[in-house]
């Protein structure tokens, strides 16, 4: 099924500034993307720690779901422990 709709002049320019604006706001996300991997792969580097775990940290703290993923790792250690796997 095709779209077929004609914009009038006013729909036209709304739809440039919001397209414009759009991506200038994907260009800094990613722009921010990039710097905030960098630095957290320098500071794990620097303390010797796994840039995934840091960047879990940022993630958690960010959400402020703590308890959640507290409870998800109490439901996994559980489990390792069922089985005998805790001990690794």
């Amino acid at each position: 099924m095709a779209f077929n709709r004609t914009f009038n002049s006013e729909e036209i320019a709304r739809l440039k500034r919001v397209v414009q604006e759009g991506e200038q706001v994907l260009y800094e996300v990613e722009a921010l993307n990039t710097g905030l991997r960098e630095t957290v792969k320098a500071i794990a580097d620097e303390m010797d720690i796994r840039p995934a775990i840091l960047n879990k940290a940022i993630k958690v703290a960010h959400k402020a779901n703590f308890g959640e993923e507290s409870d998800k790792f109490d439901e996994l250690e559980t489990i390792l422990a069922a089985i005998g796997k805790d001990q690794l």
